[in-house]
């Protein structure tokens, strides 16, 4: 009997064993190797071969990068678009189980103080980048720069001069400015920031002057902000508005292909930022996300963005279309300074809000 009890005794022992090594070469268990992390092991779908980008940039931008990514990698993209802050809000809200993976095109300075819920990152092609945008702080990687324009339809504009923030104070444009809630727009809060360089006294944001001509400026707008950033340019190219704050780069490619309108570098100065790419904190799919970022560093994405559309690449020795305005023929605002504007960003909406509400309510 004690015999047989060793039999049946060994036969569990072996099977309890077999058990456990088979548990252990699970793919749907964590990793055997004590020192992987616990959100990497329960997060990151590996041998999932899809990505979900949250995005706000134009149509161009997106069709130029997402089919050739999908095709040098194989991963499958899931695109969703909408406004800067509209994706704020849900990455926000989705934090406890983000639903997205990559966070592309916005301006750093906008998300700086959502921080936490991104992932730190550096790209292995950080160093093949210019070095004033290169990824400095681990989570914002710097794809391509665009700058602060006003859009001008010239079937409607008439002979109302147009060539800087001064000219739209004009009462023959009261209520005829497409301007976006700088609440929920990265590229409208881009503008508040450059009018308020421009505008104040010896270009200082902060200063009196500055908001004496936001003052000036919402009351020129009548009441009306558009609910998005991309019916401001869409408006103008449309006929629906004679002007309109913008970006450069759907503004510029209305020019490309042929619509009647112009871009407006202002002349009292023009301030370029970067488009920064961030991947999601404890997104599922973290290796895809990671080759993503890569990608839209790489020299084949960079050359497309300064040769075919009309986007500033950031990589060096990367060349720019003739139809894109050079640099040196603008007057960029050489006293911005991106630091103080994202310390600053929650408090310049605030005042903005203030002075709307006052203004308009």
């Amino acid at each position: 009997m004690k015999k047989a009890n060793k039999v049946i005794a060994t036969i569990l022992t072996t099977a309890v064993l077999a058990a456990t090594v088979t548990g252990c070469s699970s793919s749907s268990g964590p990793s055997a190797d004590s020192n992987s992390t616990a959100t990497t092991a329960a997060t990151d779908q590996s041998s999932d071969k899809t990505l979900t980008v949250y995005t706000p940039d134009s149509e161009s931008l997106v069709n130029a990068v997402i089919p050739n990514f999908e095709k040098d990698t194989g991963i499958k993209v899931n695109v969703i678009t909408a406004g800067t802050g509209e994706l704020e809000k849900r990455v926000q809200s989705e934090k406890d189980n983000p639903q997205g993976d990559v966070f592309w095109g916005a301006d750093p300075t906008m998300l700086a103080p959502m921080k936490a819920l991104f992932q730190e990152y550096v790209s292995k092609e950080n160093d093949n980048m210019e070095d004033d945008h290169k990824n400095k702080e681990g989570y914002f990687t710097p794809s391509v720069a665009d700058g602060t324009v006003i859009l001008v339809n010239t079937d409607i504009i008439g002979d109302i001069k147009v060539e800087g923030f001064e000219d739209l104070l004009n009462p023959a444009l009261k209520g005829k400015i497409a301007f976006c809630d700088p609440t929920n727009s990265s590229s409208a809060f881009q503008q508040l920031v450059n009018m308020l360089y421009d505008m104040g006294e010896n270009n200082d944001p902060s200063s009196k002057q500055a908001w004496d001509y936001v003052d000036k400026f919402i009351k020129n707008l009548d009441g009306k902000m558009a609910s998005s950033s991309g019916t401001v340019h869409k408006s103008v190219a449309d006929g629906e508005y004679p002007v309109g704050l913008s970006w450069e780069d759907p503004c510029v490619q209305y020019v490309k292909n042929g619509a009647h309108v112009k871009v407006v570098y202002p002349k009292e100065g023009v301030i370029f930022t970067e488009q920064s790419v961030q991947i999601i904190k404890n997104c599922k799919h973290l290796e895809n996300a990671k080759k993503f970022v890569d990608y839209l560093l790489s020299e084949k994405i960079q050359n497309i963005f300064g040769t075919q559309l009309t986007n500033r690449p950031l990589r060096k020795n990367v060349k720019l279309a003739s139809y894109m305005k050079p640099f040196s023929e603008m007057n960029m605002m050489k006293k911005f300074d991106p630091k103080w504007v994202g310390d600053h960003k929650a408090d310049l909406i605030k005042q903005f809000n203030e002075h709307y509400t006052k203004l308009q309510g």
